[in-house]
C-alpha cells in the first residue's frame, strides 16, 4: 500500500487530533449532498473514515495510482482525500465531452490555499472562473502570444536557438541548465525585452526556484490537508519539513519578481532604451495603479509557466533521441532531403514538408507528459454523465499519464513510437497544438502557439546540426541511461550523460557566425 509522503504524514499526525471534528462534518456534509441525488458518483475505491483514500494514494506519482484505479473501476473514477471530493479522468474522449463541450461548468479552478500562504496567487493558471480578472489576464496572452503574433517572432526563435545549439557542443554538464537557458532567455526577451545573461541570470535562477517550489506545493494532493483543515494555515509550517519550510522564501522570490524585470522597463521606458516587448507595450498606453498589478502578475505567469514547460520538453525531446538513434537519423534524413545543406530549417517555409518532426514532438509529449495531471480544475455547478453525478464543486483532473496510455488510442503504448501520429501517406494526424498535453476547454494553455514555435524551431535545429550520443566513461564504454524522472504538478527528466556530435559543419559555422554577429 502507497504511503504518504514525511512532510505528509508530518501534517496528518500533528493536525488530526484537534481538527477530526472538521472533517466528519466535511465528510457527512458532502455525503448528504450525494446521497440526496439518484445517481451515483463514478466509481471507486472503497476509502478508510475521515481519510478516504489518503493511505491508498502514492502522493508523490499520484498518476500512477489513479491510472490502476482507472484499469479497475472505468476510465472516470471518484476518489475522497480528508473529506474532498475527486474525479479523475482516464479518457481523452470523457476529457473533451466534459471539459470542451461542457466548458462553462469545468473552466473553475479549485481554492487552494497554498497558492496564497506561498504567495503564488497571482499566476493566471490559477485564477478562478469565471471573473474579470481570468477574462483581463487570458486576453492579453491572446493579443500576445496568439498564433500569427507568435509566429512574427521567427528570429528571436532563430537567435536563441543558434545559441542553445553552439551551448550544447561545449556542454559538459546537466542538459537541464542549457535548455532553461534557452526557454528563459526566449521567453524574458518577449515579455520585458531583457537579454538574459546565460542560465547564471539571476531572474533567471530565482524563476526557477520559485516554479520548483510550486510545482509541488500546488498539488490537490499536497494541498488537501489544508483544504480541509484550515487550522493549518496557523501553525508554524517549518515544523513540517520538505517544501513547506519554504514559505518565507517562497513569498520572497515572489515580490521580487513580480516587481523587479518590470520596474526595469519602466526606467528604460523613461530614458527612452526600452526594447519592444510585451511590458513595454503595456507600459506606453494610459494605465493605472490596479493595471500594473495586472500586469506584473501576467507577465510573471508568462515567464514561469513558459519556462519549464519549453525547458522540460526539450529536455524530454533530447532524452528519447539519445535513447532512439534510429528514430533521430530519420529524422535528420528527412531534413535534409527538404533543407539545403548550407541552410537551416525554416518554421514558416519548411515546416509542413517535415511531418516526421511534429510526429517525434508529439510522441514526446506522449512518453513524457510534462504534467501528468494536467492543472485541477472544479465544477461550477452539479452535473450529470454516463449516469454518474458530479456535485457542484468537485475537483475535476485529467490523468495525462493514463490518456497517454490508453491502449484503445495508443496500440503498445510503452514503445516510443513518432509513426503513429501519422497517416498513411506520411502526414501529421493533427497539429501539436492540439495535443491534451496543452489542457482543455477555457483553461487551454494560452502560449500553446509561443512554445510550439520555440520547441520546433530549437528541435529541428538541432537534429540539423547536431547527433545525440550516448557518453562515454573513462574506458571508452557506453554510458547506458535509465530514465527517471522528477515528481510534483510538473516533471522533467532527472540528470543523465549524452554527448553531442556535428555533423553538418557548414551549418554549424552559420550559427557560430550568426551568434558573433549578433553579439
Amino acid at each position: 500500500m502507497a504511503m504518504f509522503s514525511t512532510d505528509t504524514t508530518q501534517i496528518l499526525v500533528l493536525g488530526i487530533p484537534c481538527i477530526v471534528a472538521l472533517a466528519a462534518a466535511v465528510r457527512l456534509s458532502t455525503r448528504k449532498r450525494v446521497q440526496g441525488h439518484a445517481l451515483p458518483l463514478p466509481p471507486g475505491p472503497r476509502g478508510l473514515p475521515f481519510l478516504g483514500n489518503a493511505l491508498q494514494l502514492d502522493v508523490e506519482h499520484p498518476w500512477l495510482t489513479y491510472s490502476a484505479w482507472g484499469k479497475k473501476y472505468g476510465k472516470i473514477i471518484s476518489s475522497r482525500l480528508l473529506g474532498i471530493d475527486m474525479i479523475v479522468i482516464n479518457s481523452e474522449a470523457i476529457a473533451r465531452e466534459l471539459l470542451d463541450k461542457r466548458s462553462i461548468n469545468y473552466s473553475g479552478r479549485p481554492f487552494i490555499p497554498t497558492n496564497e500562504i506561498y504567495g503564488l496567487d497571482f499566476n493566471t493558471v490559477l485564477l478562478p472562473y469565471p471573473g474579470e480578472a481570468i477574462k483581463q489576464h487570458r486576453q492579453i496572452f491572446h493579443d500576445v502570444l496568439r498564433a500569427e503574433a507568435s509566429a512574427s517572432y521567427h528570429e528571436m526563435f532563430t537567435k536563441h536557438t543558434n545559441e542553445l545549439i553552439l551551448n550544447l557542443v561545449t556542454a559538459t554538464g546537466d542538459l537541464q541548465s542549457q535548455t532553461h537557458a534557452y526557454a528563459g532567455s526566449l521567453i524574458m526577451a518577449v515579455i520585458y525585452g531583457h537579454s538574459a545573461h546565460g542560465h547564471d541570470d539571476p531572474f533567471l535562477a530565482g524563476a526557477y526556484e520559485l516554479g520548483e517550489i510550486g510545482k509541488h506545493i500546488t498539488s490537490p494532493e499536497k494541498a488537501a490537508m489544508f483544504t480541509a483543515f484550515p487550522i493549518l494555515e496557523k501553525m508554524p509550517l517549518w515544523i513540517f519539513g520538505g517544501v513547506y519550510a519554504k514559505i518565507e522564501r517562497s513569498r520572497s522570490l515572489a515580490q521580487q519578481l513580480l516587481s523587479g524585470l518590470f520596474n526595469e522597463v519602466k526606467a528604460q521606458m523613461a530614458n527612452g532604451t526600452a526594447k519592444q516587448s510585451l511590458v513595454a507595450d503595456f507600459l506606453s498606453q494610459p494605465h493605472d495603479e490596479t493595471g500594473e498589478k495586472m500586469m506584473k502578475a501576467v507577465a510573471l505567469t508568462g515567464y514561469t509557466a513558459g519556462i519549464d514547460t519549453v525547458a522540460s520538453v526539450m529536455h524530454m525531446f533530447m532524452l528519447a533521441m539519445v535513447l532512439h538513434p534510429e528514430i533521430q537519423e530519420r529524422a535528420r534524413a528527412e531534413i535534409n532531403r527538404v533543407v539545403k545543406p548550407d541552410a537551416m530549417p525554416c518554421l514558416a517555409d519548411d515546416r509542413a514538408s517535415l511531418p516526421y518532426i511534429d510526429a517525434i514532438l508529439w510522441e514526446v509529449l506522449r512518453c513524457y507528459p510534462f504534467a501528468p495531471l494536467g492543472v485541477p480544475h472544479t465544477t461550477s455547478n452539479d452535473d450529470v454523465y454516463d449516469g454518474y453525478f458530479i456535485p457542484k464543486g468537485t475537483i475535476i483532473m485529467v490523468n495525462q499519464w493514463a490518456l497517454s496510455r490508453d491502449e484503445e488510442v495508443y496500440p503498445d503504448p510503452s514503445r516510443f513510437d513518432p509513426n503513429r501520429h501519422l497517416t498513411a501517406d506520411g502526414q501529421l494526424k493533427e497539429p501539436f497544438t492540439t495535443h491534451f498535453a496543452f489542457g482543455h476547454g477555457r483553461r487551454i494553455c494560452p502560449g500553446r502557439y509561443f512554445g510550439d514555435h520555440g520547441i520546433w524551431t530549437a528541435a529541428t535545429a538541432i537534429l540539423a546540426v547536431l547527433r545525440i550520443n550516448h557518453a562515454k566513461d573513462s574506458n571508452g564504454n557506453q554510458i547506458e541511461i535509465k530514465p527517471e524522472f522528477t515528481t510534483g504538478l510538473g516533471v522533467h527528466p532527472l540528470p543523465f550523460q549524452c554527448s553531442f556530435e556535428i555533423v553538418n559543419s557548414t551549418r554549424e559555422q552559420q550559427l557560430r557566425n550568426s551568434v558573433n554577429f549578433s553579439h
